[in-house]
């Protein structure tokens, strides 16, 4: 007698060789089979109420021991440290895009701040949306940073000029909604990544966003008279320096957070030998509560709705790679159910961030850098880090405090965090066949194509402005030259990514082609 282990029904495998052989005993009876089968019923019965007096089964702790490391919960202590460290890392990032638009809108210093303060929560907000979600519907349920999209940026400002922040609310609401509406539809396109189209956009992506690492290691603005100084690049490279040092001798916890450390560190060599401009920490005041509508009540117009609307399009391209690059980090491939519920929450968190004033949200690439480097996939941690975004934005001291990070520090971290992007893309790269087929030009369109406008942001600068808007993004464009380019090159039957299922033959010969 026998146990199928997959059913947990007894088998009573009975052995009647030998009397087909011709020899031995004789088959059982109809009565000897009802008893051995009834005494192997009865015995698993004292075995499951034996794993329910326990509280457990097998299969449970099997899962226990399994947990994915995207499903890890850490020492609340540990989630802490990790997550801010996913704070600093897109800090800068998600507080220029305010910045800026409250500039161009004429808002004051104390607007601004307050204008910041509502991003971080909102942001904070959108994270915990998509890294821990709500339900089956929304969130990717992935490491993923939430924060105002610099695609948006150049739109806004136009908008803004005409229309003011109430214009400007007015789009974004419509764009979150835009997008509601069209995710079900978007997610289907994850049959037209195959690695090859994935490995590209990845590798396009960290690629793309290393000039932002080199404007911070320069100083920041690049038009400003001190950019590139030798105190900047001094301090670029030390903080690089501190951060391997860390990450190759480091162990456990403290490789994990060299980043952190590396900034921390950074900061206050900064501080010792140059001044650290405190003055916003110390004017700006300690509690505030962002509300709907503060700046503005929200004005609808046929124009910006429809511009936005067009630009949250390149977002959730951008968002969907962003998933996707993740999942392939992580290993736990991005479906179109998971692009679903990412753009779902990257939906959300627009809708409701232009209900406060503020702008459109997206998953940040930043922090898909910081995932690849330190190996710490846990969606709890970013959760954490969701949730110092809302303390951050009900505390504008503490907002201030960060804000005062020299930005040569934040290059210097950026620019090895931005290059492991760019890693995880040539990894996946590595496993694609190039022999007798086109992979290989498809490879080469991807990023020829998609690098232009970083390397020459000017080469559009002829076309229409709606057509402008689309072709700034070498992400978005690379992202579609990618997909067209393997379907026509490639012709071959285009299928949705199967997940990997351990110690399957078959999976294995499908990842092989």
């Amino acid at each position: 007698m026998a146990t199928d282990g997959r059913s947990g029904v007894a088998v009573c495998r009975l052995d009647c060789s030998t009397s087909r052989k011709g020899g031995g005993r004789a088959p059982p009876s109809n009565r000897s089979r009802q008893s051995v089968l009834r005494r192997a019923v009865q015995g698993e019965s004292v075995k499951i109420a034996q794993l329910a007096e326990r509280g457990l089964s097998s299969t449970s702790q099997d899962d226990g021991q399994k947990v994915h490391p995207v499903d890890q919960i850490l020492p609340l202590g540990k989630m802490i440290v990790y997550g801010l460290q996913h704070v600093l890392v897109m800090y800068a990032g998600a507080i220029a895009v305010p910045l800026i638009i409250g500039k161009a809108v004429g808002f004051n210093n104390e607007q601004i701040i307050l204008l910041i303060s509502t991003d971080l929560f909102i942001c904070g907000c959108g994270t915990i949306l998509q890294s821990i979600g709500i339900g089956r519907w929304i969130g990717s349920r992935l490491p993923i940073v939430q924060g105002c999209t610099f695609a948006a940026l150049i739109p806004m400002g136009l908008i803004g000029e005409q229309y003011g922040i109430a214009g400007i609310s007015g789009a974004v609401i419509v764009a979150g909604v835009f997008t509601l509406l069209c995710a079900p539809l978007l997610c289907k396109l994850v049959r037209f990544f195959p690695k090859v189209v994935m490995g590209a956009i990845v590798t396009l992506i960290g690629l793309s966003i290393l000039p932002v690492a080199g404007g911070w290691i320069g100083g920041g603005d690049v038009h400003m008279p001190g950019f590139g100084s030798y105190g900047a690049l001094v301090m670029a490279g030390f903080t690089l320096l501190v951060i391997l040092l860390i990450y190759i001798f480091g162990h456990g916890m403290w490789k994990n957070i060299a980043v952190l450390i590396g900034i921390i560190g950074g900061t206050v060599v900064y501080g010792l030998v140059n001044h650290l401009d405190m003055e916003q920490v110390s004017t700006t005041g300690w509690l505030t509560f962002p509300y709907p509508m503060r700046f503005a009540t929200p004005e609808f117009y046929l124009g910006p709705a429809v511009l936005m609307s067009m630009v949250m399009i390149v977002v959730m391209i951008e968002t969907m790679s962003s998933m996707m690059a993740m999942g392939d980090i992580c290993e736990r491939p991005a479906d179109k159910d998971t692009l679903k519920r990412g753009l779902y929450a990257c939906g959300c968190a627009t809708t409701v961030g232009g209900i406060f004033n503020m702008f459109p949200y997206a998953a940040f690439a930043q922090n898909v850098g910081l995932v690849s480097m330190t190996g710490v996939r846990s969606r709890f941690i970013v959760g954490t880090a969701g949730c110092i975004l809302i303390v951050m934005g009900l505390f504008p001291k503490l907002a201030a405090l960060v804000v005062a990070i020299p930005k040569p520090v934040l290059g210097g971290a950026a620019l090895v965090m931005f290059g492991m992007v760019a890693v995880s893309g040539i990894r996946t790269l590595g496993k694609v066949d190039y022999q007798n087929n086109n992979n290989p030009m498809v490879v080469a369109l991807t990023l020829g194509i998609g690098m232009l406008p970083v390397l020459v942001p000017q080469v559009f600068q002829q076309l229409p402005a709606t057509a402008g808007m689309f072709l700034h993004s070498g992400i978005t464009i690379g992202t579609a030259v990618a997909v067209i380019a393997n379907l026509l090159l490639n012709r071959r039957n285009v299928q949705e990514p199967k997940l990997k299922i351990p110690g399957c033959a078959e999976c294995s010969l499908n990842d092989e082609e």
